[in-house]
């Protein structure tokens, strides 16, 4: 066993505009902190944490910093755009969204599906998130 299998994974995402960030999670994804301190909000998704933290930087929302896996994402984007969450469009070499889907070949064989179908948005800070599917 190794020193690091039994850790939880904690994303941590900035933001430059704490409250901003905080109106954002809440209108357009439905998620409320679960604790909170100076600097940073605590969500809990899943069983597994993010935090939102006061950062003068910024990512530059050019890849996925957290991804959520839903059981179908269709009526999850569904929902989200309802709440006014825009998706991106991806058009590069091996991955192109059609109305903002993707369609990912090959899986991780552990997971037991064939592929996977992604979407992606930007939050408030511009970080970049994604939702997953997994298609068996």
């Amino acid at each position: 066993m190794g020193i690091l299998d039994s850790a939880r994974v904690a994303v941590r995402l900035p933001a430059q505009d704490l409250e901003r960030a905080r109106r954002f999670y809440a209108e357009k994804l439905g998620l409320e902190p679960v604790d909170e301190r100076p600097g940073g909000l605590l969500y809990r998704c899943g069983g597994a944490d993010f935090a939102l933290f006061r950062s003068a930087g910024a990512s530059p929302g050019t890849f996925t910093q957290m991804a959520l896996e839903v059981d179908d994402l269709r009526a999850a984007m569904d929902e989200l755009k309802r709440r006014g969450v825009v998706f991106e469009e991806v058009d590069l070499p091996g991955l192109k969204t059609v109305d903002g889907i993707a369609e990912i070949q090959g899986n991780y064989p552990s997971k037991g599906a064939t592929g996977e179908l992604g979407c992606w948005f930007r939050d408030s800070e511009g970080n970049m998130l994604g939702l997953g599917q997994p298609v068996r």
